[in-house]
């Protein structure tokens, strides 16, 4: 099979980690993927030394004709079964095949990480949506029920090769540890968690991500005095040795269409604490594999990170609990396979199988 997946993408995301971690996967099982997408110090490189192919388009706004010259070209060459886009800048830089384009014909698949208005995915033709949530609203819209999947995005259990040493980040050994991570973003709610940390003097916190709030968030922590024990660790690509090195991992987004830390925190066995925003919400168990307050709730935050920190035997049962999660839901495996088998659906249901 022959697919081109296609993002414009942020500097750095979750999402953007998702495409990269489904285009290596696919590309792994033997399919033939060819990428477009920003240029990035990261993703890029990534892809490229993974053998695939990469097209870096500027993806710009509404005056950008380029881009979708560019990216007729390319699925002219190319010749794709399936063209994916992801997030919403994409799709509207994509066209519907028709046979004046000289090229066999394509399916346009839009991958959506939240309920985006669906005006931009005007050349689509089928749907994965990453929760379930995010498929009532693609069928809301009028959309085919056989036309839109849920498929979860996937974290992989990482070896940690090299262990994070605390006294890095003036972090002393035996202090209880709060991990953060995630794009430096109102939605993500580091605010808050840094509010956390200054209600509860013992309690140290990293957060690992980069993004426009930065200034904002240091600002905050000298406000409050913290700054000995909040770090601001900049974007990090050692995201199983942090969540090793930490007790607990505080995924209190304002905001999360589906959030894939709260999978990796299981992946990791590191017991994790969410708020109760979409994502999260449609997944974690309250009491079961995970903790669950109400956004921007700081004393009920602080009290379930006490909890963790003052009851073993609570988070032995949620990292247990996670783990058997993560192992039957969220495996790069079992991702992998839902595309596949959507993919070959699609293809055999618009008469290009076997071509």
């Amino acid at each position: 099979m022959r697919i081109l997946q296609v993002m414009a993408g942020a500097e750095h995301g979750g999402a953007e980690t998702a495409f990269v971690d489904m285009c290596l996967a696919l590309h792994e099982a033997g399919e033939v993927v060819e990428v477009a997408t920003r240029a990035n110090d990261i993703r890029v490189p990534r892809l490229q030394k993974a053998g695939i192919f990469v097209h870096v388009l500027p993806f710009g706004g509404a005056v950008d004709v380029y881009t979708g010259a560019r990216l007729r070209k390319i699925i002219q060459k190319f010749k794709p079964d399936i063209v994916q886009s992801w997030m919403s800048r994409a799709p509207s830089k994509l066209m519907r095949w028709k046979a004046s384009m000289g090229c066999p014909r394509y399916v346009h698949v839009a991958r959506l990480g939240s309920p985006y208005k669906m005006k931009y995915f005007k050349t689509a033709e089928y749907f994965v949506a990453i929760t379930p949530l995010i498929r009532e609203h693609i069928l809301a819209h009028g959309v085919a029920g056989d036309h839109a999947v849920h498929i979860n995005n996937f974290a992989e259990v990482e070896p940690v090769t090299q262990a994070i040493n605390r006294a890095d980040f003036d972090t002393p050994e035996g202090a209880p540890l709060a991990l953060g991570l995630g794009r430096l973003h109102p939605d993500k709610a580091f605010d808050t968690l840094i509010e956390v940390a200054a209600a509860q003097p013992d309690l140290y916190v990293w957060i690992a991500g980069e993004g426009p709030q930065r200034a904002e968030l240091e600002a905050l922590i000298e406000k409050l005095g913290v700054g000995n024990r909040v770090k601001l660790l900049g974007w990090r690509t050692d995201r199983a040795a942090l969540l090793r090195a930490a007790d607990i991992c505080a995924f209190i987004s304002r905001n999360e269409g589906f959030g894939t830390v709260f999978v990796q925190a299981w992946a990791q066995g590191t017991p994790v604490v969410v708020c109760d925003a979409d994502g999260p919400r449609q997944f974690v168990r309250h009491e079961e594999d995970g903790l669950m307050a109400p956004i921007d709730d700081v004393e009920a935050i602080g009290a379930h990170i006490r909890r963790l920190i003052e009851e073993p035997d609570l988070v032995e049962r949620l990292v247990h609990n996670g783990h058997v999660r993560y192992e039957a839901e969220f495996t790069k495996q079992a991702s992998l396979q839902g595309y596949l088998e959507f993919y070959h659906d699609i293809l055999e249901r618009e008469g290009l199988q076997g071509r």
